[in-house]
């Protein structure tokens, strides 16, 4: 697989290898004892809206800011989660798992793919810590992250 010549969403397998991806992770998620209360109001609708987002951000379709809110509506579900740091670190275990079994090989793309999970579950945790009804004002467009990082 070329860095030139695909995106991530390409590389990752589409929208569907974002689906199995979330499935997996959220099998692990919701039996671990540290995040499924983080979870308790987890719906398997929340696996496909994982994946529309995932593919938005790594090059895909634009459905989750047409269809889903955008970057407002992510961070906005994210308020009031009052995660811990070591429910972050627990859930980059889990995700790098998740992506160790569903992912292409190829240690560029895992690796570019964690780093956006790094990155995000950072803002993740900062934001979850502001109470539900926060105003977080504009946060701009759903980012995009590419073989280089952010975009």
């Amino acid at each position: 697989m070329s860095e030139q010549a695909e995106n991530l969403y390409q590389a990752v397998g589409g929208t569907d290898g974002l689906r199995r991806l979330s499935n997996t992770f959220y099998e692990l998620v919701l039996a671990d004892p540290l995040l499924a209360p983080v979870f308790a109001d987890f719906t398997p609708t929340h696996i496909e809206h994982v994946a529309v987002w995932l593919a938005e951000v790594f090059g895909g379709p634009d459905r989750f800011t047409t269809e889903l809110g955008g970057h407002q509506a992510l961070l906005t579900a994210h308020l009031g989660l009052a995660i811990t740091e070591e429910q972050r670190l627990r859930w980059m275990e889990l995700m790098t798992t998740a992506v160790d079994r569903e992912l292409p090989d190829g240690e560029p793309l895992r690796k570019r793919v964690l780093e956006y999970f790094d990155w995000g579950t950072r803002i993740a945790r900062e934001v979850s810590a502001e109470p539900v009804g926060q105003d977080l004002g504009d946060p701009g467009p759903t980012p995009r992250w590419g073989w280089h990082g952010l975009e």
